[in-house]
């Protein structure tokens, strides 16, 4: 069984909420409003690189 962790930025009232899972070979990310909608499997580097760009768009958005 796959064990899904809520991002520690997600909130309980519905907003932007991702859940993440590790695979053996892969991360999987869903929507955990629709866990039942499917998930995208990423390589680790991919990830990481998803990751990089939340981070630096986040960075941007908090200066405006």
């Amino acid at each position: 069984m796959t064990s899904w962790r809520k991002s520690s930025h997600s909130d309980d009232a519905g907003g932007q909420c991702v859940e993440v899972a590790a695979l053996r070979e892969q991360v999987a990310v869903r929507d955990s409003k629709a866990p039942g909608a499917g998930h995208l499997n990423l390589a680790p580097a991919a990830f990481a690189d998803l990751l990089a760009c939340v981070k630096a768009e986040r960075g941007t958005q908090s200066e405006a």
